[in-house]
């Protein structure tokens, strides 16, 4: 769930929001390789429900559909590697759902629609292994509550989609999109190049089209990250606003899961769907008013207009490509409407080392409960140790586990530097950070590059990771939202958006506003590499 730090006018808008100019062509040292025609090529929730309602379409088709395109491009071809697990079940249920759908019975806007799950989501039959093989024979009794809700909604679980192993908390050192179980998942905009995690087989999935939306889980960074590298939408909601029961964790402070999708209606739509209280995640309890809500209600086009935007500037400097995109979206903010100024987070930085000690602390005790609720072959993370450290040949052969071992050593959530620790980072990123922004200047959000362009994948010196701009959120709690801005060289960057807690209306208006007038997703054309382009 978490990515770890190494600590216009309108022809400058249409340059912005279309193909990146720079983008090189394909030429016979990165040629795309041939990918076979998709009917449902960037198809949204909407086009496959009217198809569906007009008799032209079945879930059972479309499941079908999806398969085959997994097979074509996950398997083969470009083989992606995403996807970890198919659903054995998928047909059966799209049948079910057809035939409740023939009967006159329509459960929603995902009766029939395939969505792929991260593997560290319980989705039964599959296994909820973390990319793990000390847990690839473990098969969770149950589905984690937000499956239910979308087996509830009439989603067709399709499969299980890759992570980095652990959801990236294994090691300082490493890789992204690697896991012992599934191996390395690419980017599709070049296959060479880092999916981001720790949700890099859901970002690459569902720009990949292999399913028509997804779910990803993060810590700080994780639904971000690989949404922003992928030319994707992805909401990080505020923690709470989802359940986490049923899902392997980090930190309970930080941890929540949320959709990822290839525009903002489809994961407007999900987020409806898995938003909903639950007994059994304490975080729930801090929801001041658990009425449902309808996310697609607040997609707005005209929604820039009058909004005060604050821009944090100390989130920018480390690239310059994203820092020219970025000035281009400022415009493009702008030319919509919003007044844009410059803001601050005062207390930007102050809370990494708490954050760290935090999440040491809330692992051991998470994964342990986990674990031992779940009848998993391992019981505790020292479990997990041992079986890495005997097989290591597979589970080790780029990068060590001293996460685990720091995580290991801490005491019980009892101790009072854990406690300080804990109130520290979220007083410091929330109250006196993101807030103080948004009060100083009378805001509705603030916002930043998302991420630096896609890294090379690089197995032995691990990630090289150079700048982002959505850990306040993160250790604050609250919801971040990113959207494609633009590409560099090809490679796509997304612009973050973050408000206070409970603030996700505001942001999905403001986000869909922002795609309304850039349209900048470009779908990916599988390149095995690209080449910078002159300036």
């Amino acid at each position: 769930m978490r990515h770890l730090p190494l600590a216009l006018a309108i022809a400058v808008l249409l340059g912005a929001c279309q193909p990146n100019p720079q983008t090189p062509p394909a030429t016979a040292d990165n040629a795309a390789p041939a990918a076979p025609a998709f009917a449902f090529e960037e198809a949204t929730i909407a086009d496959l429900q009217a198809k569906m309602a007009a008799g032209k379409l079945t879930s059972h088709a479309l499941v079908q559909a999806y398969l085959e395109r997994i097979a074509a491009l996950d398997r083969r071809g470009p083989a992606l590697n995403s996807v970890i697990e198919l659903n054995p079940d998928a047909l059966k249920e799209a049948d079910a759902l057809d035939a409740e759908r023939k009967a006159g019975t329509m459960r929603g806007p995902l009766h029939g629609i395939p969505v792929l799950v991260k593997d560290n989501i319980d989705a039964t039959p599959m296994a909820n292994s973390a990319g793990s093989l000390a847990l690839a024979d473990h098969h969770p009794q149950a589905d984690a509550f937000l499956v239910a809700r979308l087996r509830t909604a009439g989603a067709v679980i399709l499969g299980k989609t890759n992570l980095s192993e652990w959801a990236n908390f294994r090691s300082t050192r490493s890789t992204s999109g690697w896991s012992g179980r599934g191996g390395q998942t690419k980017n599709p905009y070049a296959l060479d190049r880092s999916p981001c995690g720790s949700s890099a087989g859901t970002g690459t999935a569902i720009a990949a089209n292999l399913a028509v939306v997804g779910i990803g889980t993060e810590t700080d960074g994780s639904i971000i990250c690989p949404s922003a590298v992928a030319g994707l939408v992805g909401i990080k909601p505020t923690v709470g606003l989802v359940s986490r029961s049923g899902i392997i964790p980090i930190s309970q402070s930080q941890d929540t899961a949320g959709p990822m999708a290839r525009n903002v209606t489809d994961a407007a739509a999900l987020l409806g769907v898995i938003a909903a209280p639950d007994a059994g995640d304490p975080a729930a309890a801090e929801r001041s008013d658990a009425t449902p809500i309808d996310y697609t209600a607040h997609l707005k086009p005209d929604a820039l207009k009058g909004a005060r935007i604050g821009v944090v500037r100390k989130l920018m400097g480390y690239q310059p490509d994203t820092d020219a995109a970025m000035e281009r979206a400022i415009a493009a903010l702008r030319t919509a409407g919003a007044t844009v100024v410059d803001a601050r987070i005062p207390t930007l930085g102050q809370w990494d080392s708490a954050e760290m000690d935090v999440l040491l602390y809330e692992f051991k005790d998470g994964v342990n409960r986990y674990l031992a609720g779940s009848h998993a072959p391992s019981k505790t993370l020292a479990d997990l140790i041992a079986f890495d450290t005997r097989d290591a040949a597979a589970e080790m052969p780029f990068f060590a586990q001293e996460l685990f071992e720091q995580a290991q050593a801490k005491g019980p959530l009892t101790d009072t530097a854990y406690i300080e620790a804990r109130d520290r980072a979220r007083l410091l990123a929330g109250p006196q950070g993101i807030d103080v922004a948004l009060r100083e200047q009378h805001l509705d959000a603030l916002v930043a590059p998302a991420m630096s362009p896609a890294w090379l994948t690089d197995p032995i010196n691990g990630d090289h990771f150079i700048g982002a701009g959505y850990g306040a959120a993160a250790v604050a709690r609250y919801p971040s939202l990113t959207v494609p801005m633009g590409q560099v060289h090809g490679l796509p960057v997304g612009i973050v958006f973050m408000g206070t807690a409970w603030s996700e209306p505001r942001l999905i208006e403001l986000g869909y506003a922002f795609e309304h007038a850039t349209r900048a997703r470009t779908p990916p054309r599988f390149l095995p590499t690209v080449t910078p382009a002159a300036k």
